[in-house]
């Protein structure tokens, strides 16, 4: 095919079809490439202008407390990690401050880890191997992680299994009595 559009000895009206054919051929995927070529930079473009993943997972988010009962646990989404939010009684909050520290395997006062004794707020991800416990289970009646058998109290802290330290508190804020915000 190509030989007869470079054939020189052929007159230039016998082999026009042939190229004008090769011509659009060549048109088309070229006009392919850059309506595709146009798309990418648009789509980066509309990307670059938007606020990035990481930047729309620190963005504010608010909890509602008044959904969470007292002595109830919900769970929440909260920087695309799950977060617990449990409403401790008196009874609970009493029990985890009577605790020996010399107990604990990563000792932590249970006032260092709330910032309002009736609100527990964890993260809910094993620091074992990154499963998420699962709430009034376990020997404390608290955590229980289902993979390695990790076993954390009311506050939150390791007192039993493989896990090497207790389930992390988030940066948090009460912004008033029922609501708490994730920037501090």
């Amino acid at each position: 095919m190509y030989r007869n559009i470079t054939d020189t000895t052929k007159p230039a009206n016998l082999t026009e079809d042939l190229r004008r054919s090769v011509q659009g051929i060549i048109s088309g995927v070229g006009g392919a490439i850059y309506i595709m070529m146009t798309t990418k930079l648009i789509q980066t473009s509309a990307r670059y202008k938007s606020m990035p993943a990481d930047q729309l997972t620190l963005s504010t988010k608010l909890i509602n407390l008044n959904g969470v009962q007292e002595g109830q646990c919900k769970t929440f989404k909260w920087r695309g990690k799950p977060l617990f939010v449990k409403h401790r009684t008196p009874a609970e909050i009493e029990e985890v401050r009577n605790v020996d520290l010399s107990e604990l395997r990563n000792p932590q006062e249970d006032s260092a880890r709330v910032k309002r004794p009736e609100w527990l707020i964890l993260i809910a991800i094993c620091p074992h191997l990154g499963c998420i416990p699962i709430h009034g289970k376990g020997d404390f009646n608290a955590w229980l992680c289902p993979c390695h058998s990790s076993i954390f109290d009311k506050s939150g802290r390791i007192r039993l299994g493989p896990a090497p330290t207790n389930l992390e508190v988030p940066p948090y804020k009460f912004t008033d009595d029922h609501t708490v915000s994730n920037t501090t």
